[in-house]
């Protein structure tokens, strides 16, 4: 078996198409197409799009014979497998809306994601749900406790035989997102063709500058925006082929992202911040063979950009031809389809050192020096057709240099939360605006996001970063990595205090004491506070669906009482 090629003599087609079935009818004209990879790095499928449109078109007549029909809501789960890519794009051809959902955590047990999917099932009213033949006896549970019909494989579909499909319209639903943070009460996006092919076409024409030589890869989870919308709707609009790896094989093995993006000489591939910092701890840039020189966007999102981990990265792997240059900090969230801003190809990493007791008391971006300082990232101008504001508590727009609440509007903009008429009344206006739930500033037209509003902490009279505490704990002592820490307050009979979560390794007693003094003390240093420091097991601090810490549902938990039996690791 041979990997679909890159061909960059193939047709060639970044004019727009006006839904999702219109791409994929185009792209199979031509010669590339999606490859799956196995655990290992082996190659499990090679599927040319004009075999994936054939595919998804058979499939769809056998889902609309198994008694679904144009609308049902359907839960697929997304395994990075030729059985979940098919069955999303044959529900395009059915006019279904499917449902992406996660897979198990590797520490989660069966309560949980039962819980989980029922939830994600019942708020987007799912007829059905499919997976694999190992999860079934859970999505069964699930299914009977949502209300949805029925749970299987797309294997045992029912055989049908030709079947008429009329095409979606512009203005059909073509899928439901789950933001990376729904878990206790999920709200999914609903995204129409058309919003997603504006912004399919803002990135890879405008903000990626896609060029026929281009291949694209990740190992992102296919049931997160940036993974599904980033890298197997957009390489689709773009004709590109593309290579995708399980999340499971880069969270064993991180730099089979590298060595497979080296062998397959792809030139795309995205991350948030963690992924490189995991190659720059585990690799060698001088390992033999790696050769990362046609590696021109190395995109950065889905988190917070942090430029220290992503210059060590280069530093470390100049030596197998990566050029700091092909940084690509990006802006977006699941409400936009993915991306709203994308900072220019070819320049590298643009960031801010601020004054922090500035920036925490007024608001006021100044530039600063010494230990109370921090650097952001500057993530790019809004996307073509598309408009960004920075307002502050009031709802008006203030000027370059102010941190304020961002706003956006733009095609690519979601009709609202499935289902749920007050959380789509809450973030999105009449105007048409939408209120991102992000802080930031503008400098020289481009955006700078500085944290999440709800994350902010006050205390006496300043606004306090959380992320700001958590990355001084984990960049100044050396037994921590990033993820370790979560720092949130709380209201209690002694006021308001911080509470900084510690993941430790040790079981000895002396080293956890020194390690919670030590962080008081840093934090005590950099940025004059006083912390109540609680260390929990090495696994224990959640995470979103795409890797992130999930500071809101870390702070439940410990509000619930969850840490306090915890045996050191």
């Amino acid at each position: 078996m041979t990997p679909t090629p890159t061909a960059p003599d193939r047709r060639f087609h970044l004019d727009g198409f006006a839904t999702l079935t219109d791409a994929l009818d185009f792209a199979a004209e031509g010669p590339t197409g999606v490859n799956l990879y196995g655990l290992r790095g082996e190659l499990i499928a090679a599927v040319p799009y004009g075999e994936l449109r054939d595919r998804a078109r058979a499939m769809a007549a056998r889902l609309l014979a198994a008694g679904l029909t144009p609308h049902d809501r359907i839960g697929l789960v997304a395994d990075t497998d030729l059985d979940f890519v098919v069955a999303f794009f044959a529900c395009q051809y059915a006019r279904l809306t499917p449902a992406p959902l996660p897979l198990p955590t590797a520490l989660g047990g069966r309560d949980a994601y039962v819980e989980q999917i029922t939830r994600m099932l019942s708020s987007a009213q799912a007829t059905a749900v499919f997976g694999p033949e190992s999860l079934l006896p859970w999505l069964r549970d699930a299914a009977q406790a949502a209300g949805a019909r029925f749970a299987q494989q797309v294997g045992d579909l029912p055989e049908a035989g030709p079947t008429e499909l009329p095409p979606p319209t512009p203005e059909d639903p073509c899928y439901v997102q789950f933001s990376s943070g729904s878990t206790r009460n999920p709200t999914g996006v609903l995204c129409t063709h058309s919003a997603l092919m504006a912004n399919a076409m803002a990135m890879t024409k405008h903000g990626l500058k896609v060029v026929p030589e281009d291949r694209a890869f990740s190992w992102l989870p296919l049931y997160h925006d940036m993974g599904l919308v980033g890298f197997v709707l957009s390489p689709l609009v773009a004709q590109m082929t593309v290579d995708l790896m399980p999340t499971g094989a880069f969270v064993r093995r991180p730099l089979l992202w590298l060595d497979l993006i080296s062998r397959n000489k792809a030139t795309i591939s995205y991350s948030p911040t963690f992924g490189y910092e995991l190659c720059t701890r585990r690799g060698d840039g001088a390992r033999e063979g790696l050769d990362l020189s046609g590696w021109r966007i190395a995109g950065c999102g889905g988190d917070m950009v942090r430029p220290g981990p992503l210059l060590g990265f280069a530093e470390r792997y100049a030596a197998a031809g990566f050029a700091r240059s092909a940084f690509v900090a990006s802006y977006g969230m699941a409400e936009a389809t993915l991306a709203l801003t994308m900072a220019q190809v070819g320049q590298g990493l643009r960031f801010d050192t601020v004054d922090v007791d500035r920036m925490e008391r007024d608001g006021v971006v100044v530039a600063g020096s010494g230990a109370r300082t921090r650097a952001f990232v500057r993530c790019g101008a809004v996307l073509p057709e598309h408009d960004l504001e920075v307002r502050d508590a009031d709802g008006a727009a203030v000027s370059e240099g102010r941190v304020g609440q961002v706003f956006v509007r733009g095609p690519s903009l979601m009709q609202g939360y499935f289902g749920d008429a007050e959380a789509s009344k809450r973030a999105l206006g009449a105007d048409g605006w939408l209120n991102t739930g992000d802080l930031g500033y503008l400098i020289d037209g481009e955006i700078v996001p500085t944290g999440r509003a709800k994350d902010l902490i006050l205390l006496n009279g300043r606004n306090v970063w959380p992320q700001d505490l958590e990355w001084s704990a984990e960049s100044e002592i050396e037994k921590l990595r990033s993820g370790d820490v979560a720092a949130f307050s709380i209201d209690d009979e002694a006021g308001e205090q911080l509470v900084v979560l510690v993941q430790a390794r040790s079981s000895d007693a002396e080293a956890r004491r020194t390690l919670t003094d030590d962080v008081a003390a840093v934090l005590r240093a950099r940025h004059g506070v006083e912390a109540r420091v609680e260390l929990v097991g090495a696994h224990a601090l959640p995470q979103t669906s795409s890797g992130k810490l999930s500071r809101s549902k870390a702070r439940a938990l410990f509000l619930a009482g969850a840490f306090r039996q915890q045996e050191p690791a």
